[in-house]
């Protein structure tokens, strides 16, 4: 009897044992089996998410749609906690001293950034030039300037002078001169001079007037080219070379080609400085995203990005208030140009980003810098939790841009968010060069949409925080193309009238009414393309916070070359468009692709609270991931935490678990007892 009662317990016992393997093991297999496939890639050996759920050991009647749903739910928590950059960041602060004077260093060469991109704009201020016809002084030096032109320049039907057109010089005394006059015309032939102008701008430095004003636009078309390369350019060297030493470059190239313009001695070597520039200006814009991208996380990713830019906008008023107070154009680039000179203390302060030296094989380094910004922080990182920061793959990443071809989920990221940004390159050009056609103050059209900007960025704090990156971007993009629609709809503010002799003539008795109604138009239309302007600030904000957290680390500065690419060729395409006859053809296309924008936008994943991808193998997972967390969403009614969510899981499949492993407990037990009746020696 005491043979038979201790098997029995012996039998309980190992039951038992089994029970708590068989929970432990049950609980461990979701995590490990969710911690596989999201690491899948690492161990060189891919299964899709489907495959791996269905090799998950669970009951049959675990696989109900709505446990289904709360599995992939899990599965993109456990992908989410699996980011060991940000488990580190999380130790090291996520937006202490480090990071908040990691975004300080950003100020100043955003406003830079904006100083000598839009500079152009007041080198060309409009110029009333006549010919220098200075060879009469040598007949007669006590002339004025009045008699000078008077005598010398021809007049048009209304009475002015003709600034392209002089008379030829002759050798005859001044009384001659003054009694005969002069008939034949020539054009002219020492140049001008501008007797109305009191600031010194490039038109007349230059002498870019009578035949020679395409040269103004020849600067924007070199100036749009240089961003055109440096995108195409600079993104990649941003991935090869790192971020430290890309915004090293730009800064030296801010410093050389962007301060140096104020000592251009031809108009062919300001071109060539403007089109190095803005290369130089691009490089910085891609590596400085990509550097808090990789630096910062969550939230405070997206304020810092967001800060950035209106610091951009800021910029802008700086180069205006400059602009009204400073008569010589070079004393506009010597001032605006000279706080470049303090970022060359960046060579010391700036950091690389540890994403990126990560996955060049630099794992000391990494660690190095990660200590650093945890020591300025007053933290310390636990050395289990550096130890796990290890190459994927046990090897150095590589990828290039015919990944951009060869990856699917990358080629469809790159062509949506490419047209995006031609369509807000495209539509801000369009809108600012309409603004023009107003006669609107120089000064106002840069001013107003610059203080604008600024309330419309920070409202992309809000924006984002309710509605993800990829509503907001919908969103301000709708808001735009709005603002297009009611400008192309809306008469351009002419006065109308009766037809008469082929002219417009107003009625008397309306004119007052007409005219009042033109203003109206007319101040209706300008409002309508500062707003749309306002909302287009806003997109393009939300777009470089939502393309940078879209793109893997391996390739993210690649990509935003790419997209700021599509920017340029956008812009080009707004300054020939708009030279067109038909006056609604920019705002037309304007509006068709935003909508077209629109569309595709929705094409894409939601990338808020995700982590980011680092290489290709983990960006492919993870867009797969995100497309099944998405359709859960909208099966599965999200009112409880992620902890409760994961315990529904573990506690549904844990129950079947136990029923089945009692009643195998049960059944063995009373195996036991029949042969313990057989063998019993007590009991014969």
């Amino acid at each position: 009897m005491v043979v038979r009662c201790g098997r029995e317990l012996a039998g309980a016992c190992s039951a038992m044992r089994s029970l708590g393997k068989d929970r432990a093991a049950l609980t461990g297999s979701v995590s490990s089996q969710l911690a596989t496939e999201n690491n899948c890639k690492v161990k060189q050996r891919y299964h899709h998410p489907s495959e791996t759920l269905n090799q998950l050991e669970v009951p049959e009647h675990i696989h109900s749609p709505s446990l289904e749903m709360l599995l992939r739910r899990l599965r993109a928590m456990e992908a989410q906690q699996d980011d060991k950059f940000a488990s580190i960041l999380d130790v090291v602060g996520k937006f202490g001293t480090f990071q908040r004077r990691l975004v300080a260093l950003t100020f100043i060469p955003n406003i830079l950034l904006a100083f000598f991109m839009f500079a152009d704009i007041f080198m060309f201020t409009a110029q009333k030039p006549y010919c220098n016809t200075s060879w009469i002084l040598a007949i007669d030096p006590n002339l004025s300037e009045a008699e000078q032109l008077n005598l010398t320049l021809p007049r048009e039907p209304n009475g002015s002078f003709q600034t392209c057109l002089m008379y030829l010089p002759v050798a005859w005394d001044l009384d001659s001169i003054i009694q005969f006059g002069l008939n034949y015309t020539v054009s002219c032939q020492d140049g001008w001079i501008y007797p109305e102008t009191k600031k010194r701008s490039l038109v007349n430095e230059f002498d870019l007037v009578c035949g020679k004003e395409s040269n103004m636009e020849g600067v924007q078309t070199m100036f749009l080219a240089g961003l055109l390369i440096g995108s195409l350019i600079f993104g990649f060297v941003s991935d090869k070379l790192g971020r430290y030493p890309t915004i090293l470059m730009s800064l030296l190239g801010l410093i050389i080609f962007g301060f140096g313009a104020a000592f251009v001695n031809t108009f062919h070597q300001y071109l060539f400085f403007r089109f190095v520039v803005s290369q130089a200006l691009v490089c910085y814009a891609i590596s400085s995203v990509c550097l808090a991208t990789e630096w910062l996380v969550g939230q405070h990713r997206a304020h810092a990005i967001i800060l950035e830019h209106c610091f951009f906008s800021m910029g802008v008023m700086f180069l205006t208030g400059l602009a009204y107070i400073l008569p010589h154009w070079r004393l506009l680039f010597l001032v605006g140009g000279a706080p470049v000179f303090p970022l060359i203390s960046y060579i010391w302060m700036l950091p690389e980003s540890p994403r990126w030296l990560m996955l060049k094989g630099k794992l000391g380094a990494a660690k190095r810098v990660l200590c650093y910004a945890a020591s300025v922080n007053e933290k310390t990182i636990p050395l289990s939790l550096l130890d796990k920061l290890q190459l994927p793959g046990k090897k150095v990443t590589k990828a290039s841009v015919l990944d951009f071809y060869n990856n699917r989920h990358l080629r469809k990221v790159t062509l949506v968010m490419g047209c995006v940004w031609f369509t807000v390159g495209y539509s801000y050009f369009t809108m600012s060069l309409k603004l023009k056609d107003f006669g609107v103050n120089i000064n106002l059209t840069q001013v107003v949409p610059g203080l604008m900007e600024v309330p419309a960025r920070l409202c992309c704090i809000f924006l984002l925080e309710l509605m993800g990156r990829k509503w907001s971007l919908i969103l301000t993009l709708f808001q735009g193309s709005l603002m297009c629609l009611l400008i192309l709809i809306l008469p351009p503010g002419e006065m109308e009238g009766e037809q008469m002799g082929g002219s417009l003539v107003p009625h008397p008795r309306f004119r007052w009414a007409e005219h009042y109604l033109a203003i109206e138009l007319k101040s209706m239309m300008v409002l309508m393309i500062v707003l749309g302007e306002f909302s287009l600030a806003a997109s393009a904000s939300v777009f470089f916070i939502y393309t940078a957290e879209l793109l893997p680390t391996v390739l993210r500065a690649t990509g935003l070359g790419l997209v700021s690419l599509a920017w340029a060729a956008g812009a080009i395409s707004s300054l020939v468009v708009i030279q067109q006859k038909l006056t609604f053809l920019p705002i037309f296309l304007c509006c068709i692709s935003a909508f077209l924008a629109l569309f595709l936008c929705s094409l894409l994943p939601e990338t808020q609270d995700q982590p980011l991808s680092d290489t290709l193998e983990h960006y492919s997972l993870q867009m797969r991931n995100v497309a099944e967390e998405l359709f859960t969403k909208e099966v599965v009614v999200d009112d409880g935490t992620d902890e409760v969510t994961k315990n529904t899981i573990l506690n549904s499949m844990i129950q079947k678990s136990d029923m089945d492993i009692l009643s195998n407990v049960s059944l063995q037990d009373a195996s036991l007892q029949g042969r313990g009746e057989e063998t019993d020696p007590l009991n014969n």
